[in-house]
């Protein structure tokens, strides 16, 4: 995963049963451009990731919320003066972490700024700005965090629960 994994996972402990980062029963990741392409490959990897831990029922919802994120990523947190479509190397990163009846999409990006809400009273016919109402209506829950060390950055995180199998 590139960063402690109990660092990462702290803040999604607000409110639920404690998580143990080894009892993580699958996880995947991959980086993605900083292109506005990376949405269509982070929903590629969602589908695969998903269907191979016999998730795919819940690939709508999912991909709905890790498009949103990744997307925000990209607009957001590309560093000033450079375009997305400008810069080749990998700047956001895509994790995916299921535990028996929990499933976090994480994002991570190079910028420190938190992600802000947009308020439910702005006008919803707009044609952007409503990725973090949509985050929060489709997934459980969602936050974010910075990260410290050699990363930097922050991660912006949405929690699924999952049926009792």
């Amino acid at each position: 995963m590139g960063t402690n994994g109990s660092t990462m996972l702290q803040p999604l402990r607000q409110g639920l049963p404690p998580l143990d980062p080894a009892a993580v029963s699958n996880a995947a990741s991959c980086s993605l451009p900083a292109r506005y392409e990376a949405v269509r490959e982070a929903r590629r990897f969602t589908r695969t990731t998903l269907d191979q831990w016999d998730l795919g029922d819940r690939f709508d919802d999912v991909c709905l919320v890790v498009s949103e994120l990744v997307t925000n990523a990209l607009r957001h947190a590309t560093p000033a003066g450079e375009r997305p479509d400008d810069e080749p190397q990998p700047s956001v990163r895509l994790h995916l972490m299921r535990w028996t009846e929990r499933l976090v999409c994480a994002v991570r990006d190079a910028s420190e700024a938190g992600p802000v809400a947009r308020e439910t009273d702005d006008d919803f016919s707009a044609e952007s700005g409503r990725g973090l109402f949509l985050v929060d209506s489709f997934s459980d829950s969602w936050g974010w965090h910075p990260l410290a060390g050699a990363l930097g950055g922050k991660v912006v995180w949405a929690l699924f629960r999952l049926p009792s199998r």
